[in-house]
């Protein structure tokens, strides 16, 4: 298994998915399902997706299972 120093916790918080690989595999997953997310907090996807879309998903792929 592959630790990234990159994916440590910072500021006390704790990551679900401390591995490249299993982070990667949530990235993915968040941003197939991200619809259901902007929908359910009564927001629009963004069209074009964008850098604001992209940390979105960086930020939730650390806990998204």
């Amino acid at each position: 298994m592959i630790k990234s120093p990159w994916l440590r916790p910072s500021l006390g918080s704790s990551w679900e998915n401390e591995d490249l690989a299993s982070f990667l595999e949530a990235l993915a997953a968040w941003i197939e399902d991200a619809d259901g997310w902007y929908r359910n907090a009564g927001r629009k996807l963004p069209a074009s997706g964008g850098w604001s879309f992209f940390a979105r998903a960086l930020r939730a792929a650390t806990v998204y299972e």
